[in-house]
Order: C-alpha cells, then sequence, then structure tokens
C-alpha cells in the first residue's frame, strides 16, 4: 500500500504545480452557476496520464469526465481541482486530492494544497499525516466549545435544505466556516483546526481522501443520521468522534423540523428533507 501512496503523493505535486501554473486563467460555465478551467482539465489529464502508467489495471473516476476500468477492484477517485470557484476568483483555498479505493474502502488518500504547501497523506491503518508529521483531531469535548465548517451548493442556494443545518449549527458552536471546498474542510477537521465538517450532495472525489484522513487522525466519518459512511450517498458527516453523538442527535432534530433555536423568517415547522 506504500506503494500507492508514494504515487499519490508524488502526482498531487505535480498536478499542484500544473494548476499553480494556471492562476489567473478564465473559466467557463459547465452549469448555470458550475466553474470549469484550463487548469481541472490540465491537472486532471496529467493525474490520469501518471496514474495508467503506473497502475494500469486500476479503476479511475475523476470529477471532470475521466473514466477507465470502472469494475476493477482497486479505483482511484479523483478531483484535480478542489475548489474550482475559489481558484478562478484568485480566493486562496483549493487543491488536488487523490483517493484509492479496494472494494469501495478507502486504502490511501492525499489532499495537496499548493498555494501553502501543505500536503496531507493518509493510508489504511498507519495513521494520518501533514507535510510527514502525525496529525490527530482535536480534543474539544462539546458543540458549545467546537468551529465547525459546512458547505452549500452553486445553484438554488437558498432553497438548500442545508441552511437549517447551518443556521442551528452557528448557534450553538463557535462558529461555522464555508470554504468552497470539501478536501480542505476534511483535512482541516483531521488535523484539529475545525472539530466537524458536514455537507449534502457531495460526490465521492470530494470526499474519499479527506475521510480517510479523519478516520487515521482518530476522527469518525459517517452519514449525518449517524448510518456507515457512504462515497456515493446523500451526505456527509465527519468530526473528532468526541461530539458525533452531540451532533447527531442534533442533526436529527433538525431532520424532524424539531429547532432550539427558531429560524429567523421561518415558520419552526415540519418540513420534508428531500434527501432522505
Amino acid at each position: 500500500m506504500a506503494n500507492f501512496l508514494d504515487a499519490a503523493i508524488e502526482i498531487a505535486r505535480e498536478a499542484g504545480e500544473v494548476l499553480m501554473a494556471h492562476r489567473g486563467v478564465a473559466f467557463e460555465l459547465k452549469g448555470e452557476h458550475d466553474l470549469v478551467t484550463a487548469a481541472d482539465r490540465a491537472s486532471e489529464k496529467l493525474v490520469i496520464q501518471r496514474l495508467r502508467q503506473r497502475f494500469p489495471e486500476h479503476g479511475i473516476f475523476a470529477e471532470e469526465g475521466g473514466r477507465a476500468a470502472l469494475e476493477a477492484p482497486l479505483r482511484w477517485y479523483i478531483d484535480p481541482l478542489d475548489g474550482t470557484t475559489n481558484f478562478a476568483h484568485g480566493y486562496p483555498m483549493w487543491n488536488v486530492t487523490l483517493a484509492l479505493a479496494k472494494d469501495e474502502e478507502v486504502i490511501a488518500g492525499v489532499v495537496y494544497d499548493p498555494l501553502n504547501r501543505e500536503l496531507f497523506a493518509a493510508e489504511r491503518g498507519a495513521g494520518a499525516r501533514l507535510n510527514g508529521a502525525p496529525i490527530h483531531v482535536s480534543k474539544a469535548p462539546t458543540l458549545n466549545e467546537s468551529l465547525v465548517s459546512t458547505g452549500f451548493p452553486s445553484r438554488r442556494r437558498h432553497q438548500n435544505v442545508n441552511i437549517h443545518f447551518y443556521y442551528q449549527l452557528a448557534m450553538l458552536t463557535h462558529g461555522v466556516r464555508r470554504s468552497g471546498s470539501a478536501a480542505i474542510d476534511l483535512a482541516y477537521t483531521a488535523c484539529g483546526r475545525i472539530e466537524a465538517f458536514w455537507e449534502f450532495g457531495l460526490n465521492p472525489w470530494d470526499m474519499a481522501a479527506g475521510t480517510l484522513l479523519v478516520e487515521e487522525a482518530g476522527g469518525r466519518v459517517s452519514g449525518m443520521r449517524g448510518e456507515a459512511l457512504d462515497l456515493h450517498g446523500k451526505y456527509l458527516l465527519a468530526d473528532n468522534g468526541l461530539i458525533h453523538a452531540e451532533i447527531v442527535e442534533l442533526f436529527a432534530e433538525i431532520f424532524r423540523g424539531e429547532y432550539r433555536n427558531e429560524m429567523p423568517g421561518l415558520p419552526a415547522t415540519e418540513w420534508e428533507v428531500q434527501h432522505g
């Protein structure tokens, strides 16, 4: 497995150089609000090329369309530029992330932030590291002592169910951050900079590497109802483990339409959650 992780680290660093060289390029719309840049495409092209050279029998599942041997027992999940909107606007919160899964269990993962020269890496059963040094989740014991993070979709943010969760967590914690990069949020959870991260509607490449980082750093990952994590599922919760039961209990209340703090301008009545 170390061979896989070493390869991922080397490829992530190389892809990071490609992204750095593409700063300032124009972007295109691939949806009403979703952006794609030449940097996304160039980074993905390099990553896939390198993986095919080293591991031709492995499957590949990449954000910008790179697909190969999806039935293979070993499959790479790739986000060549996580935080494209940030990148396109010059906002310094983006990265490249790679993860290798065996039969849908992530066994190696890397999140590389070229701007800050921070490389987070983990392999199953061997811990998580930041630039080679071991990392661990925070020891905050309650939500009241926690800083947390979440994300919102590019489209129809005002209609997204997550606003209910955002508000309740904002009222009960030290605050809620929104970086625009799920992999960074997960890496920051793993190294103790924040206590928890949750989000609806992520893709496997958004969370594969980061969830392994959290687990190997001593944290916990699951669905937002506390169920086992599904990389192809509807939502994600990752935290330091100490606040897991508390946050799952809070989420259960919100799913039922029960609010500890009434939403301003919104009735505190039960509503249908389309996400499960």
